[in-house]
């Protein structure tokens, strides 16, 4: 099959995704649809729950392994959805529906780019194709959980909306549960260790407290308190408040190090809920972002998370749409988007594989 009609078929598998549900933990119809299609092609595929693996025919286990992956989960629509999240029809160019943009767009280029390469003889790399699930929610299930069961994985290119341009590093994520004590008692009586009054200084504290260690793509550390909560009755001063978190952790920092950081430093109590979320980068002289700059693209650091978090090897965030457009109302990706992305992910891959 030309690429034109690769492209066209892509995009179809494409409509048919937004129009199933396909919720965190519930994408076993977009599994098989993924299934189907690529049995359009010929290519065998394998099944882990809703994850759907698939490799080059020409595998060759003396041969390094690039991962193409992406994810047909899809977060629920919001309540400002004016259009029918599940109806996908194309309107000036841009075609509507939940997921089109995260990640269905990428998603789909990335197999049609698998689907284009999967004949191919004398790659210096395998190809290892995996539509994973459970993105979302950073489930047990998605691609962290699948890992261990695949083979070696040398680099990857992960496919989330960049606008095609090259994501060489990706922030990981702490999220911190603190508490503020202070001492119950009565509104009606005197009381010098209320813990309302005592977590101002500590929101202070987390206001303006400054990571020594900056990165060259991905910027400074960011820390923010995003939520807050005390007390259960008008006339009762609380014991504690709890406090929550985000940070959001550059390349100069591995997750543990912000974790003994902050618990040393903090004014209050603090408590990590996971340090598997650490950031990811590739090198900039690596022959895959090499091979994208030759064609145009700049390089970027991401502030956002993806799958790239459960990968320990040198990975590249790349595909089609734009992150901002990802779990708003009335989502949406360009046709013309896809069409490129396709293109492009196809020459990027020939200046790298061949």
């Amino acid at each position: 099959m030309n690429q034109t009609k690769l492209t066209e078929s892509a995009i179809g598998l494409l409509k048919e995704l937004i129009s199933i549900e396909s919720f965190s933990k519930e994408e076993d119809k977009t599994a098989d649809a993924i299934q189907t299609w690529l049995a359009k092609f010929n290519v065998p595929t394998e099944r882990d729950l809703n994850n759907v693996i698939a490799k080059n025919k020409h595998w060759d286990n003396s041969k390094p392994t690039l991962l193409l992956n992406s994810h047909h989960d899809t977060v629920k629509p919001n309540t400002a959805y004016t259009k029918d999240p599940f109806h996908p029809h194309v309107e000036n160019g841009k075609l509507f529906g939940l997921g089109s943009n995260d990640a269905g767009g990428p998603l789909v280029s990335l197999l049609a780019t698998f689907v284009h390469y999967y004949h191919s003889e004398n790659l210096n790399h395998n190809i290892l194709m995996v539509a994973s699930a459970e993105e979302e929610n950073a489930g047990e299930n998605s691609l962290r959980g699948l890992l261990p069961k695949l083979p070696q994985i040398d680099v990857a290119i992960v496919g989330e909306p960049t606008l095609m341009q090259l994501a060489i590093a990706e922030k990981g994520l702490v999220v911190f549960d603190a508490v503020v004590k202070g001492t119950p008692s009565h509104a009606a009586h005197p009381n010098t260790d209320n813990s309302i009054y005592n977590s101002i200084a500590v929101l202070e504290w987390f206001k303006n407290y400054k990571f020594e260690k900056t990165s060259e793509a991905l910027g400074d550390v960011k820390m923010t308190v995003t939520q807050i909560s005390a007390g259960s009755q008008h006339n009762v001063v609380p014991a504690q408040v709890d406090i929550v978190v985000d940070v959001r952790v550059n390349d100069s920092y591995s997750n543990k190090e912000i974790a003994d950081l902050l618990k040393k430093d903090a004014p209050c109590e603090l408590k990590e809920r996971s340090l598997r979320l650490n950031s990811s980068k590739i090198n900039i002289d690596h022959p895959l972002v090499k091979s994208g700059i030759a064609l145009g693209r700049t390089t970027y650091g991401s502030p956002t998370l993806s799958d790239q978090a459960a990968l320990s090897c040198q990975s590249l965030k790349l595909g089609p749409g734009d992150s901002t457009r990802s779990h708003s109302a009335n989502e949406f990706i360009y046709v013309q988007e896809i069409e490129e992305g396709i293109d492009l992910y196809i020459k990027i891959l020939k200046g790298y594989l061949q």
